[in-house]
């Protein structure tokens, strides 16, 4: 096992069939971390209680489960998270996604042939249903200069599929609370404390989209919170007013046509 920790957030929402997939492909890694870390953001299902409780004991020392009296959101559970990782590389992983069987292996590659990386993700595909049932792709740019420009406008790192180095983020502040983009704002950070950044163009993630992903995208109520977002990331001086600008301009023609509509523009425009 590699000097890894997994880094994981769980709430009452979550599908225990979804969790266990996710567990399944971390087991299956051809370099698998030493350490999971799940914080257990509010009281869970007794169905995902006996998922947690199962691996736990099948996998004794590989889990560490740090159960929040309330749900406190992703950003303020992953604060939590972060200093409880005993390793200084931590993988990021949803607990509805699947990874790849050689993600961490080509990760840690990454780290091993450049010491100054910080931050490494990757491309992702995103599946419907069944996980050969993909039906968008997300790809980001591979170079640092790159991620950074781009990082302005789009995520120039998707979430789910980063390692980073725990050093680097509370150098930066760690994970704060922020709508919607709580893992926009720390790269935002993290690139002005002069973290440096790559992905892999590879799909080494699997990402679960349900046929109301698009529909909870859109509306009055996701504009602001996307605006809230988006001003905090203004704040920072990483983005020009300009960028603040267009961004809320193109969400919002987004947020006002209908989920069918916004559907097509994510998997066909946006996401590309």
């Amino acid at each position: 096992m590699a000097a890894l920790s997994v880094l994981m957030s769980i709430y009452i929402k979550e599908k225990p069939e979804y969790v266990e997939e996710c567990f399944k492909s971390l087991l299956e890694q051809t370099e698998p971390a030493d350490e999971w870390v799940i914080i257990e953001d509010g009281p869970l299902t007794d169905e995902v209680y006996r998922v947690l409780d199962k691996y736990q004991a099948d996998n004794p020392g590989l889990i560490r489960r740090i159960p929040l009296p309330n749900n406190q959101g992703l950003g303020s559970a992953l604060r939590v998270g972060v200093p409880e990782c005993r390793n200084d590389l931590i993988a990021r992983m949803d607990t509805d996604d699947f990874s790849r069987s050689d993600r961490f292996a080509k990760q840690l590659e990454m780290f091993r042939a450049d010491s100054s990386l910080d931050i490494c993700g990757s491309n992702i595909d995103e599946f419907e249903d069944d996980i050969h049932n993909i039906v968008a792709k997300r790809s980001v740019p591979t170079r640092h200069e790159d991620i950074v420009k781009y990082h302005k406008r789009r995520d120039g790192l998707n979430h789910v599929t980063v390692m980073f180095k725990k050093k680097a983020v509370l150098d930066a502040g760690n994970y704060e609370s922020c709508p919607l983009m709580e893992d926009t704002y720390l790269w935002a950070r993290m690139i002005m404390n002069g973290a440096r950044c790559a992905n892999i163009n590879e799909s080494l993630v699997f990402v679960r989209i349900g046929r109301d992903m698009f529909d909870r995208r859109g509306g009055w109520s996701y504009f602001q919170k996307y605006r809230e977002g988006r001003q905090k990331v203004l704040e920072t001086g990483f983005i020009s007013r300009w960028d603040y600008i267009y961004t809320l301009a193109v969400q919002f023609l987004v947020a006002l046509v209908p989920g069918k509509i916004r559907g097509v523009l994510f998997k066909k425009l946006l996401h590309r």
